[in-house]
């Protein structure tokens, strides 16, 4: 049996994945992988993923120069979620950056309960988004 026959992709033929710094341990984002990218993240080392608002493969970095290297590719007990533990490469100098917002983490909003209840920026922009897509 072919490894990507193990994966229980859904419907679409998509299966959710988390991308974790390996260094740290930080969960820095969420996306979804087609068996296509799975397979070419396996081949390349490189996190690729499917973009579901764009319908088609999307290389991590293509347009930011923030590259994804992988160390380790992760099946959950159910078969059905990825993790992928990384290392993120920030363009050639400057912080690491895996969100579009310009922070390190997509996960940057924490929900303080005090006040009936908000989410707040719990991490600063790191760098202005306008200056990292091309």
């Amino acid at each position: 049996m072919n490894w990507l026959d193990e994966v229980r992709w859904d419907e679409r033929g998509l299966i959710p994945v988390i991308a974790q710094e390996a260094a740290s341990g930080d969960v820095l984002m969420f996306a979804w992988m087609n068996r296509e990218a799975l397979q070419e993240t396996a081949d390349s080392g490189r996190a690729v993923y499917f973009s579901r608002s764009r319908a088609r493969l999307w290389r991590k970095g293509e347009e930011s120069g923030h590259v994804q290297t992988v160390h380790d590719i992760r099946l959950d007990c159910d078969n059905d979620v990825i993790l992928l533990k990384i290392t993120q490469l920030g363009q050639e100098t400057g912080p690491s950056i895996a969100c579009h917002t310009g922070r390190h983490s997509c996960f940057f909003h924490r929900y303080e309960g005090s006040q009936g209840g908000q989410w707040v920026a719990a991490e600063p922009v790191l760098k202005d988004p306008k200056h990292i897509y091309t």
